[in-house]
């Protein structure tokens, strides 16, 4: 499943906290001021049963309104190449601008789902005040406030009808992303396992700028590498670079099988490497984390459990990640990596008989219940794996209500040191009996 929803205007519109809403979190900052919005922000989302990535293509702070115009231009240009949908976020207290109407010229050419979103719609005199977004000439419009929640549900409603649930198998190899931060040596470890210079490496940050597939067929494995173009903070590159780089690292994601994100051992685990490890995980991907450049750190007798102990740290409470130390230049360990990814591969795919989960895990459940509430004791009598591509388990109990997420990663834990799904998301749902 491939579905990317871009939500673009100009800044001070409130794409921001339209995103925070989508993605029901508050990854990005929001503010007053225009042109808070710096690093790129995407996430996970689901509505009415569908899923979709979600990418805030966030405000500048620029010079004068000639430089703007040509920024915008360029970045939603490259949402109209990129996203399979599009919401346009407008601004009911302003008007229409100048800049709005630049890229309603752009979106009138589109043959994609195009979402006009009139926001801080708040009142009804301001609903009133939208009527002159027809002007604009993309038919009809959603009044909402991101702000409040009014009038996102019919906003997001319209969008998951344009959705694709179905899946595409291109391919019946497996995928394996290649992912993270500029130059973390992604493409060095790909050359590195297929012997081949089949990617070009450089110094300069920004050298892959497409997802490349490379089919690897060795010692008994066979499958796609796909090395992607590199992460990177907005303020470091070119911004219409940047977006490019983002979407199509986040399409691969979210069409492979297995995330290897790899990570520059000299500069350790940042923000932008944690944002590319929830993206994976609310993907439900399988995710190997590998640190390379492992040659170039000096080392001590506890440098690689301190190291892995503040990855674990930064990536709780998901920490049942393989973590391998490897060094693309010298081939340190990189075979070890792809062994290691065919494994998280086939615990992804991992059935386990209903009979043989409720042998074992209604045992745990008896002698290890949750805490009662409010005098309340919850008795767990069923359990069974859900037919889904990744890993999904049903417990029946006859109060769902009052289990806590503290007793869920317990039973997820419990589950992962039975039957090793090791590098895999699990969801695990309470359910009435």
């Amino acid at each position: 499943m491939s579905n990317i929803v871009a939500i673009v205007g100009r800044p001070n519109v409130g794409k921001s906290t339209l995103f925070n809403r989508m993605v029901k979190s508050r990854d990005a900052i929001v503010d007053s001021v225009s042109g808070v919005t710096r690093d790129r922000h995407y996430g996970k989302g689901d509505w009415n049963g569908k899923e979709y990535s979600v990418i805030d293509t966030g405000g500048y702070s620029l010079g004068s309104d000639d430089v703007f115009e040509e920024e915008i231009r360029k970045q939603v240009q490259l949402a109209i190449d990129e996203a399979d949908s599009i919401i346009f976020v407008v601004d009911v207290e302003e008007g229409i601008s100048p800049m709005d109407s630049a890229v309603a010229n752009l979106l009138r050419k589109v043959d994609k789902p195009i979402f006009l979103a009139v926001n801080k719609v708040d009142n009804a005199m301001r609903d009133k005040d939208a009527v002159e977004f027809y002007n604009l000439g993309l038919g009809e419009y959603f009044t909402i406030s991101s702000i409040n929640g009014s009038g996102t549900g019919e906003l997001l409603d319209a969008v998951a009808e344009k959705l694709d649930d179905s899946v595409i198998l291109e391919d019946e190899l497996p995928k394996f992303a290649v992912v993270g931060r500029p130059n973390a040596g992604k493409s060095s470890f790909i050359n590195a396992l297929i012997g081949v210079d089949r990617n070009i490496v450089t110094d300069i940050a920004g050298t892959t700028r497409d997802s490349i597939d490379t089919k690897y067929n060795q010692f008994g494995f066979e499958f796609n590498l796909v090395d992607t173009a590199g992460i990177r903070k907005k303020s470091k590159v070119k911004e219409d670079l940047e977006f490019y780089s983002v979407m199509r690292a986040v399409r691969s994601i979210e069409n492979c099988d297995v995330a290897i994100i790899i990570l520059d051992a000299t500069r350790g685990f940042e923000g932008q490497d944690e944002n590319i490890f929830w993206l994976a995980e609310r993907n439900k991907k399988g995710i190997v984390i590998l640190v390379n450049k492992w040659d170039l750190v000096e080392k001590e007798t506890n440098t690689i459990r301190d190291f892995e102990a503040q990855i674990r740290r930064e990536i709780s409470p998901f920490t049942d990640v393989p973590i391998i130390f490897v060094s693309a230049l010298t081939k340190q360990r990189i075979f070890k990596a792809i062994e290691t990814a065919v494994e998280v591969f086939e615990n992804r795919k991992k059935r386990i008989p209903t009979s043989k989960l409720n042998e074992t895990m209604l045992e745990i459940v008896k002698n290890y219940p949750p805490p009662s509430l409010k005098g309340k004791f919850v008795k767990i009598k069923y359990c069974m794996q859900l037919p889904t591509p990744t890993p999904q388990f049903v417990f029946f109990c006859n109060l769902p209500q009052y289990v806590k997420d503290a007793y869920k990663r317990f039973v997820e834990n419990k589950m992962r040191e039975i039957y090793d799904f090791k590098g895999v998301p699990i969801v695990i749902y309470f359910r009435q009996k």
